[in-house]
């Protein structure tokens, strides 16, 4: 039995996200994303070769949530017609004087700030996800985290540092190259799937937080629900994978045993008897074979 919450209050924006209405994307995503690496047939195929294939395999389950994550957050963004995001491949130049400016003064100091984006430079960002709401002129610069469980303290600061310097870029990169575009603030947000470890403040957000960011009604709902579709489809195809596995190692016992007692019968045959010779044993003497023996001399 399904029970469904009512809402007692009103959404507090006027984008919703419907997980029924959803359904039928939310699925067709999960299915583009666990077929290139982490279908039955490469999970049974993994079975059969051995421990490396398997741990390789394993290894593709986080990054293709990662990618999942990414995808489902900009379905979402996709409902509130004030968004535009950006994906793929966007290389953000951080360039030293960008990261001096970062480490050594305060947000609010350099908030207003907007580097050249054509400013070349060693280093560069690209993440997961640039938001821009037209309404507000105020974008946000988006790194997904399937968990921060790993990630040092010093590790997550550096992280944010090289994120805040590249944001300098982004109103100029938004004019440019995003048919003028135009974003008078820029923040930066590490969304973190497993909710921990959070630091609102700090710009550590959990994924439940989604509503906010993106200004859409149940989002973070939403994409807890994604995450369990993922996983239980991850599980049921390593289930089948496992059975399909067991079930073939049961055929080739069986197969083998059966070579075996073919070859027993073999050895255990008794010489064919030719069709002439059939059925004249019973009434005859037993028939002795030997040397041939010289004649006997005759008695005088």
């Amino acid at each position: 039995m399904t029970t469904i919450k009512q809402k007692t209050t009103a959404p507090a924006y006027s984008t919703v996200a419907d997980i029924e209405t959803l359904e039928a994307r939310l699925n067709l995503l999960i299915d583009e994303t666990v077929a290139p690496t982490l279908s039955t047939d490469l999970l049974r195929r993994a079975l059969s070769a051995g421990m490396s294939d398997i741990t390789t395999i394993l290894r593709a389950v986080p990054a293709a949530e990662g990618r999942l994550l990414e995808r489902g957050i900009a379905l979402i963004a996709s409902l509130n017609t004030d968004l535009v995001v950006l994906t793929g491949n966007l290389r953000l130049p951080v360039t030293k004087a960008a990261t001096e400016l970062v480490e050594m003064n305060d947000p609010k100091l350099y908030r207003s700030l907007s580097l050249d984006a054509d400013s070349g430079g060693r280093k560069s960002y690209t993440p997961d996800l640039l938001i821009l709401n037209r309404r507000t002129e105020v974008a946000h610069l988006v790194d997904v985290k399937r968990s921060l469980g790993s990630y040092e303290v010093s590790r997550i600061a550096e992280l944010k540092n090289r994120m805040l310097a590249a944001a300098l870029v982004v109103p100029d990169l938004l004019y440019k190259e995003h048919r003028r575009l135009q974003a008078k603030e820029v923040r930066v947000v590490i969304l973190n799937a497993e909710n921990q470890r959070t630091d609102l403040e700090g710009g550590v957000w959990p994924l439940s937080h989604l509503d906010h960011l993106l200004e859409v009604e149940s989002a973070g709902e939403v994409m807890a629900n994604l995450r369990h579709l993922f996983e239980t489809r991850i599980e049921l195809n390593w289930n089948d994978a496992l059975q399909d596995h067991r079930d073939a190692k049961v055929t080739d016992v069986a197969e083998a045993e059966r070579l075996r007692l073919r070859g027993a019968a073999s050895e255990n045959a008794q010489p064919a008897v030719p069709p002439e010779m059939a059925g004249r044993g019973a009434s005859r003497p037993p028939i002795q074979i030997g040397f041939a023996q010289a004649p006997r001399a005759a008695p005088h």
